[in-house]
């Protein structure tokens, strides 16, 4: 046995340097990887915890809501102490909507300062202090290239923008709760003195309500319940007063205030699985690397276990590098995350969101999170894929005899030309490194295809919604009201909510249509109803199933059969001839609430207008995607290629390091470079091209399933896309990158010496 005080000169510590010299290439690749694949997580995590508790301490900090309601007239005294009685304290809310102009095509959402509830956070420059300033919000701010002590016009008036602000109930900019997604391109909200907002149509004013629960309730359960109570009775004492409840929405079904929220805390699961994905096939490669230097450096373990040397010891040794080099790059992300990193991360929810400001958080669960945890993995792989070959006896090892079993015959291979049998030999060989290579490649085009099918989605859909807009105008009233205007047709419309057991439930608009209509080509039946594609492919509905839905705001609930399906993917609608619809919501014979037009109304005055859909309505998650993500859509496909060049980089240089001694041989034989290249690369290519192939069909399905988790819990539907072209352009940059790796690989095929051969003779 090797002695206590000949282990202090032990011929192994010394040999790791010479390996990471000789090997540097490899291990800086992997490590400048690792560390920025680590740091990227790092300084996400601290900047996903840091803004999540800012999210959650605004609750309290900004006295948000539980929830408001809006009443079709301004609620008087008596009317607000009936609704405090449900144990509530109800607070005025109210806003108007107002179009911008002068360059900035938008619409406002005005609210009078706030003192109580829902309270505000100024980001930059003052509050409001006169009837002609305002505080905008910075997010649409930004959107817009408005700045502090800039001016907006705003119903043809000019206001001087006094300070940027963020409202606590919009940190997510939704103008209605059944948006998909919020626009804070089109849509803003902003904070103006009591003069200023008294100063505007009073016909304009909503009156919006917000109230608190005396009691808070402990969770979604019981806020659910409270809400339905709650509902019921401000609907109830609203009619008994002459007034009517148009509008109810609990906090905790509020896009505006939650969806920021959901978002935060639901991207940290995504990322952390992406990072131990990661680190998983970098251990793996690590660990083909690692068997390959054992089968070379047979003779020498051979020698060491002869002289004392235990497999743990030796199984120590090998693992020392990877976990040394996971370590480091660990250590160095993390630095790299909790500097630079988290303002990256940071500033791209600054972009997405109207939050307030936040302060760094530093914890040590990050630290655990990447760096014990890739640590671990690392250490687990590698002693998974390396311990079993050093369990091979010394005499086994002096005899290069690494085989745990007998040997068994060579495969037979059909009568192919010789280059192709032995390109064959060589995948065969070299399996294990392949099948490593070929799922690399498969999650780095999961990866790619999501990064490249995002941008022609979001076109696509554009274009789809555009294509089969019902109206250029779609106006919801009110109050009834006529028009003169020939190009007009009425409709009914009213918004339903799905009825589900195990998911939440998801606004439906439903629309009673006149026959024979010049705006919805279809024929619909007078006992069904049409629903849209989108709603359709959501919840995977055929015609003949029957749809369950119930009253927005009330307890009523609806079975409709469906009779066919209709292309409108703006949204989640029903359709049925206008006298069902009037027959089933009981309605009168001649009710309407909503004209179609192809031709802006003008003779319909502001006050019967509720709102109107246009073309900016229907395209806001497009718009807003794009602004929010379109870069990070780009980073994606960075890291996906350079993912796959890594992988390909390190696998082919083992493969070729693995055959260094057969080179040199068909060298010696006469072989020159171009068909030494031909034999080891060709093999290669077919794997890679073959890889590619088949992963880019695989990663559609994978893609398929992930996103419609990933959208399920929106209000809406964006039907999956993928355009022809990213398939051709997903093939191309795999076989451009791997072209680049092949031709610096044929440049270490040239430097292997034909005396290479003679130095393994045994």
């Amino acid at each position: 046995m090797v002695e206590g005080g000949e282990r202090m000169k032990n011929p192994l510590r010394k040999r790791l340097p010479r390996e990471l010299v000789g090997d540097l290439s490899k291990y800086l690749v992997v490590f400048l990887f690792m560390t920025l694949t680590i740091g990227m997580i790092s300084g996400f995590l601290v900047a996903d915890d840091s803004m999540l508790q800012a999210y959650n301490e605004s609750f309290e900090k900004y006295n948000i809501e539980d929830g408001n309601f809006t009443l079709a007239a301004e609620a008087d005294e008596a009317l607000i102490d009936e609704i405090e009685k449900s144990d509530v304290t109800v607070y005025e809310h109210f806003y108007l909507e107002q179009k911008t102009g002068k360059g900035v095509d938008s619409t406002l959402r005005i609210f009078k300062e706030r003192e109580k509830v829902d309270l505000v956070c100024l980001m930059d420059g003052k509050m409001p202090a006169s009837e002609d300033e305002i505080a905008l919000d910075r997010m649409y701010a930004k959107n817009n290239d408005l700045a502090t002590g800039e001016a907006v016009t705003i119903d043809g008036r000019e206001y001087t923008i006094s300070g940027l602000v963020a409202l606590s109930d919009y940190s997510a900019l939704f103008s209605s709760n059944g948006d998909m997604m919020f626009d804070a391109v089109k849509f803003g909200v902003a904070i103006v003195t009591e003069d200023g907002f008294d100063s505007f149509d009073p016909d304009a004013v909503r009156y919006n309500y917000a109230w608190k629960y005396d009691k808070e309730p402990k969770n979604d359960t019981k806020a659910k319940e409270m809400g339905t109570d709650l509902m019921e009775d401000v609907a109830t004492a609203a009619a008994m007063d002459g007034n009517a409840l148009t509008g109810f929405l609990p906090a905790y079904t509020n896009s505006a205030i939650h969806f920021t929220g959901d978002d935060i805390g639901g991207d940290r699961s995504m990322m952390l699985t992406l990072l131990y994905i990661l680190i998983v096939i970098m251990a793996f490669v690590f660990g083909v690397t690692t068997n390959n230097t054992i089968i070379k450096e047979a003779g020498v373990i051979g020698t060491l276990r002869a002289s004392g040397y235990t497999k743990g010891e030796l199984l120590r040794h090998y693992i020392c590098l990877p976990i040394l080099v996971t370590f480091v790059a660990a250590v160095i992300g993390n630095i790299l995350g909790y500097s630079v990193f988290k303002d990256v991360f940071a500033g791209m929810y600054y972009n997405s969101y109207s939050l307030p400001t936040y302060v760094t958080r530093w914890n040590a669960q990050a630290f655990v999170l990447t760096t014990v945890v890739p640590l671990l993995i690392m250490l687990l792989v590698n002693v998974a894929l390396i311990a079993h070959k050093l369990r091979l006896s010394p005499l086994n090892f002096l005899r290069r005899d690494l085989k745990k079993t007998r040997r068994k015959k060579a495969v037979r291979l059909p009568h192919f030309k010789f280059f192709n049998r032995f390109r064959l030999r060589i995948i065969f060989q070299n399996s294990a490194s392949y099948v490593t290579l070929a799922v690399g490649i498969l999650f780095a085009n999961i990866l790619l295809m999501f990064g490249l099918m995002m941008v022609p989605l979001l076109n696509h859909y554009q274009d789809e919604v555009l294509d089969h807009m019902i109206a250029d105008y779609q106006y919801i009233l009110k109050t009834p009201a006529e028009t003169e205007n020939d190009a007009a047709e009425t409709y009914c419309v009213s918004t339903l909510k799905t009825v589900f057991e195990d998911k939440e439930s998801d606004e439906v608009t439903a629309y009673g249509i006149e026959p024979d209509s010049a705006y919805v080509d279809a024929k619909l039946p007078e006992d069904g109803v049409f629903i849209s594609d989108s709603y359709a492919d959501k919840y995977r509905i055929k015609e003949g199933d029957t749809i369950r839905l119930k009253e927005a705001y009330g307890n009523k609930k609806f079975e409709f059969e469906v009779k066919g399906i209709f292309t409108y993917p703006a949204g989640i609608c029903i359709f049925m001839d206008i006298d069902e619809y009037r027959d089933v919501f009981e309605k009168d014979a001649d009710y309407f609430n909503g004209y179609f037009s192809d031709e802006k109304l003008k003779d319909i005055p502001k006050e019967n207008i509720a709102s109107t859909v246009t073309e900016d309505d229907l395209t806001k998650i497009s718009r807003q995607l794009d602004v929010s993500m379109g870069d990070m859509f780009q980073v994606i496909n960075v890291f996906a290629i350079v993912m796959f060049a890594l992988l390909v980089y390190l696998l082919t240089k083992l493969i070729i390091e693995k055959n260094t001694t057969s080179i040199s041989m068909v060298k010696i034989l006469g072989y020159d470079n171009r068909e030494i290249g031909k034999l080891y690369l060709t093999a290669t290519t077919w794997v890679v091209v073959c890889s590619i192939a088949v992963s880019i069909p695989l990663s559609y399905l994978l893609i398929e399933l992930i996103y419609r988790s990933m959208m399920a819990d929106f209000h809406g539907w964006l039907m999956m896309y993928v355009a022809p072209k990213v398939y051709g352009e997903m093939f191309v940059l795999g076989l451009i990158v791997y072209f680049v790796v092949a031709f610096f690989q044929m440049a270490r095929i040239r430097k292997i010496p034909m005396d290479e051969a003679l130095k393994n003779v045994e």
